[in-house]
């Protein structure tokens, strides 16, 4: 007797009613994917990466008794002198805030906003680009800031490549014409203002004053600053902008926008007066008085 099981199903109609059209079954399901790790192979490498990186999370106890070794050695004065290894840690360290020392140590804030503002007062939005006047701003701040660059190399770079100061004594050398750039350019208002805030002791003279004290001062006043040359750079432009507003008011064309008709107005006053030279020597001649 063989097992129900074992024999083939067959589409057979039932006794006592009449025969159904037969019917299809669906198609049996495809078999799942193999898994990633299935493979030998690749069970093998995952494996062994797992345990490259437990190794590299982990280092061996002898690496981390050395390590003081390497970091320093005794100075003839009896101090330490970091290894070359972190000092150019250090440095490379220290390069990711080039950007910000650029932004707020020297003259890029006042240019870039002036410039911003000069583009606000023409109405041409995109003209000149953002990349322009970036470029510009920079090219402009390393023209302005070139005197205290030169002094920056030859005081604490160049010293320093010739084995002549340690890196701390290089770093207060480079530090000391940044510092006389930025008080002549910070208000004394604005600096007893932050002073008065950290509650900083009596200073004696200007070169006591710290670098976290100098420095928002310093970009404080040049935001004052920028603000009040865009204030005399709009003013010529909003004038064009108020009489073609009444011409066009008296002449009943209110449909049309003000801005559209006193581009091109804006534009030849800016060009006869050779307005890009007015406004970048006046900005370079701010930084130099």
């Amino acid at each position: 007797m063989t097992s129900p099981l074992a024999t083939p199903w067959r589409l057979q109609p039932r006794a006592g009613r009449a025969a159904r059209p037969a019917r299809l079954l669906p198609s049996p399901l495809p078999s799942p994917l193999p898994s990633p790790l299935s493979s030998p192979l690749l069970y093998r490498l995952s494996v062994l990466a797992l345990l490259l990186a437990i190794a590299a999370l982990a280092p061996a106890q002898g690496w981390a008794q050395a390590l003081p070794g390497v970091i320093s050695k005794p100075a003839p004065g009896g101090g330490q002198i970091w290894s070359l290894p972190v000092q150019t840690l250090v440095l490379l360290t220290s390069l990711s805030f080039l950007p910000a020392a650029m932004l707020m140590m020297t003259g890029f804030t006042r240019v870039i906003i002036v410039l911003g503002l000069l583009r606000s007062a023409l109405g041409t939005a995109t003209s000149p680009p953002n990349q322009v006047l970036v470029g510009l701003s920079l090219f402009l701040t390393f023209f302005v800031m070139a005197p205290v660059f030169d002094r920056v190399y030859n005081d604490a770079y160049k010293p320093l490549s010739e084995n002549k100061l340690s890196l701390e004594a290089a770093a207060a050398k480079a530090a000391e014409p940044l510092k006389a750039f930025m008080l002549r350019q910070t208000r004394e208002k604005d600096l007893a203002m932050f002073a008065q805030m950290a509650k900083a002791p009596e200073m004696q003279g200007p070169e006591e004053v710290p670098l976290s004290i100098l420095v928002p001062a310093f970009v404080t006043s040049e935001l004052k600053t920028a603000f009040q040359i865009g204030f005399t750079i709009f003013i010529p432009f909003l004038i064009i902008d108020l009489v073609v507003a009444s011409v066009l008011m008296a002449m009943g064309m209110m449909m049309v926008p003000p801005a559209t008709i006193s581009l091109p107005f804006k534009l030849m006053l800016f060009v006869l007066v050779d307005g890009w030279q007015l406004l970048l020597g006046s900005l370079a001649q701010s930084f130099m008085n």
